[in-house]
């Protein structure tokens, strides 16, 4: 299926002169030329004699590198724009700041930190801080913002990657990030249509459902995507996720095993995204190396039915050479239609126009010099971010009125760290700042460790007057990550019967703070005072300090319900 892609209209709006350019373009390229255009390759090529092989092999569309120190990536980006004849997409998950591409960026907040200071300015200054150094160092495409919405807090993967649980908003936050980074001439594109967070699966290990009724989905996830769509967005992200109801809508005599994901469906892409909601922009696939998308089907016939369904670029690969072999043969033997294969490419070409990427290749400033790099962690995006976890921090609840702390009546701090250890992705704990600043606000702080027998006996099987005798209160600090490949993300405790579990909440005064997850307290309802941070970064532990301790106020109102539904956990 084909579709007359309108170059001067929403999202691409381009000038005569530059439509002109963009199809005098498509005319001249080979048939190669085009298929290559169709890939948006990982970035795992780490010098440039290896970026020559593929890029002369293969002339991709676009690379997505996964963050390293920003020298390197610049580096290695720079070098992939001057050798590509075409100008590369180059994307990145900049949902929470610099911090996706650069590891030495900055971690501004994540999307649900934003949402809790209920100011759209700060979900403007997250867009503004993705993009200015994701453009430092070389990116033009942001695979961000999330506009899923929190429609089961039992989801692993969305969690704090959304602006909380009511769509409007996710609409005013998401509006915001877009006005800026696409300001800063980066494209967004927004994920993952037709929708996550419904069910509480992950499309990384299979293909999930947005089971909402067609009535239901218009008035949350197609109420987002209408906004975001009229308003400009470049792209958008197809996600291998199932929305049967307006699968079926669509082709009513459709058989349950012919029902596919967004990134498969041509349902969902043709009648939905490109009918229904006027979508005139790129189409990109998720990871198809995600088993959401490779358990469909047999891959020479996955990928081209993706282009043929309505994607116009396919996000990784599994074999480069294989995959590519795959959309040849598919357009030598017209699987895939040169009307196709044109159409798809147009769309990629005009995005690039639309960025300005032809004429930063003319003037050679594709990427920027290594002084662009001034920019991550500069003074002004530090402080927006430290405004943000002021702004942010949220009580939940204080059923016992332990706020503020003071030093002198509870000075000896019992603290448990839960999961804060050295991420996936190589960020460090961060519980070392909140325990410093505890003993900076005049706290005697005792960090449990189950190797240390004498404290383990005394959680164990110790009395009750020689744990209060020993300490004033006490405090859980967890930094328990949702992610992809980790089905579920709950609290767990030590053997034997769970002693560091809160059970002493009527004996000692506890508190229960979470820098990661908004929903523990479906683990632990039994504690009166809970807080969410939202984030683990620098800021965050540092601002929930001087909150517990009454130096500035909790501002944060809650984007989501924290007491995940259950009637006990607001006991």
């Amino acid at each position: 299926m084909t579709t007359i892609v309108n170059l001067s209209a929403n999202p691409f709006n381009l000038t005569s002169q530059q439509d002109a350019q963009v199809r005098a373009k498509l005319s001249t390229m080979s048939e190669k030329e085009k298929i290559g255009q169709l890939f948006c390759l990982l970035g795992d090529y780490n010098t440039e004699k290896e970026l020559k092989e593929v890029i002369d092999t293969y002339q991709p569309g676009g690379f997505m590198y996964r963050p390293q120190h920003s020298q390197k990536i610049q580096s290695l980006q720079r070098a992939a724009q001057r050798i590509s004849k075409v100008p590369l997409l180059l994307g990145a998950n900049l949902e929470s700041g610099g911090d996706g591409i650069g590891t030495d960026g900055t971690f501004y907040g994540r999307q649900i930190e934003v949402a809790a200071s209920n100011k759209p300015e700060n979900a403007y200054r997250l867009g503004l801080v993705a993009a200015r150094e994701g453009k430092a160092v070389g990116c033009n495409w942001a695979f961000a913002p999330v506009v899923d919405y929190n429609a089961n807090f039992a989801n692993p993967i969305i969690n704090v990657r959304t602006y909380g649980d009511n769509p409007d908003t996710v609409i005013k936050m998401g509006l915001e990030y877009m006005r800026a980074a696409q300001g800063e001439h980066v494209a967004v594109a927004i994920k993952h249509f037709p929708g996550d967070g419904v069910d509480d699966r992950d499309q990384h290990l299979l293909t999930s459902v947005n089971s909402l009724s067609t009535e239901d989905w218009d008035k949350t996830y197609g109420k987002i995507y209408q906004t975001m769509i009229d308003n400009g967005a470049l792209t958008v992200m197809a996600g291998h996720i199932y929305q049967p109801a307006y699968t079926r809508h669509f082709n009513p005599k459709i058989a349950d095993k012919d029902i596919y994901p967004g990134s498969l469906s041509p349902e969902l892409l043709q009648g939905l995204l490109r009918g229904k909601l006027g979508f005139n922009g790129m189409i990109s696939t998720d990871a198809t190396n995600m088993a959401g998308f490779s358990s469909q089907g047999k891959r020479s016939e996955l990928l081209p039915q993706a282009i043929n369904a309505g994607c116009d670029m396919l996000l990784f690969t599994r074999d480069l050479e294989e995959d590519y072999h795959f959309i040849t043969a598919a357009v030598q033997n017209h699987t895939i239609s040169q009307e196709r294969l044109d159409e798809a490419v147009l769309r990629i070409l005009a995005t690039k126009a639309a960025l300005k990427l032809f004429e930063a290749q003319a003037a050679g400033t594709l990427v920027p010099g290594e002084g662009a790099l001034k920019v991550l962690q500069c003074p002004e995006h530090v402080q927006w971010a430290k405004d943000l976890a002021q702004q942010s921090v949220t009580l939940v609840k204080d059923k016992e009125h332990l706020m503020p702390l003071d030093s002198n009546r509870t000075k000896r701090l019992l603290v448990f760290v839960i999961g804060d250890v050295v991420s996936a992705s190589g960020k460090p704990p961060v519980h070392n700042i909140f325990v410093d600043d505890l003993k900076k606000a005049g706290f005697e702080v005792t960090l449990f460790n189950e190797d240390d027998a004498e404290l383990k006996s005394l959680l164990v099987a110790g009395s009750v007057s020689a744990l209060t005798s020993r300490f004033d209160a006490a405090i859980y600090f967890a930094n328990v990550k949702t992610a992809s490949n980790q089905t579920t993300v709950r609290l767990n405790w030590l053997k034997p019967m769970g002693f560091n579990v809160p059970w002493f909440v009527h004996e000692l005064p506890t508190i229960f703070i979470s820098v990661a997850n908004p929903y523990h307290l479906q683990d632990v309802p039994m504690v009166g005072t809970f807080i969410n941070g939202y984030t683990a970064n620098d800021y965050v532990p540092a601002a929930i300090v001087d909150k517990l301790v009454g130096r500035s106020p909790f501002q944060g109102v809650s984007p989501v319900d924290a007491f995940c539904g259950y009637w006990d956990t607001k006991l």
